[in-house]
Formats: structure tokens, sequence, C-alpha cells
């Protein structure tokens, strides 16, 4: 049996969200990135929202782990210590 789609309100209310979340992220990273650019350029960082805690690590799946370990069940926003924050290139 297959699972029923989601419906339109579903999915927009889960883009609200997803959108709040990259926008709390964003700025915690911004007011962050200043002392981080210098000594970790091109890290990755996850940062968890609701506490503002991040996690870094030159590896991404390390830094992901260390941020799982602490809110395995959290929604986390991942980024790359650098110009942009951009984790990759399209």
């Amino acid at each position: 049996m297959s699972k029923p789609c989601h419906s339109l309100e579903e999915i927009n209310r889960q883009k609200t969200e997803d959108e709040i979340l990259a926008k709390r992220c964003r700025e915690i990273f911004w007011q962050i990135h200043p002392q981080l650019i210098q000594n970790y350029c091109n890290w990755f960082i996850y940062i968890e929202p609701e506490s503002g805690d991040y996690f870094l690590d030159s590896d991404r799946n390390a830094a992901r782990q260390q941020a799982r370990k602490k809110y395995p069940a959290a929604k986390l926003m991942a980024m790359c210590i650098n110009e942009t924050g951009a984790v990759g290139k399209i």
C-alpha cells in the first residue's frame, strides 16, 4: 500500500517551517561568522536554531555527528564557513 500524498496545506506548512528554520540559522551564522572565518575557513558548521548551539569540523560528517549526538531529533542546518555560507556549488 502506498503512502498518501501530502495535502497542499501540509506542504505549505512545512515550507513555512523550513523557511523560518533557515532564516534563524542564517541569523546565527552571520552573528558568529566574523569570529570563525579566520580560523575555520571552509569548515562545516551545523546550527541548531532553538538553542543557538553550533558544531564545527573540517569534515562535514564529523560536524553532523557532533550535532546529532547532542540533538538527535532536532532540525539542523548545515553551512560552510566561507564568504557566502554555501555548502556546495550550483
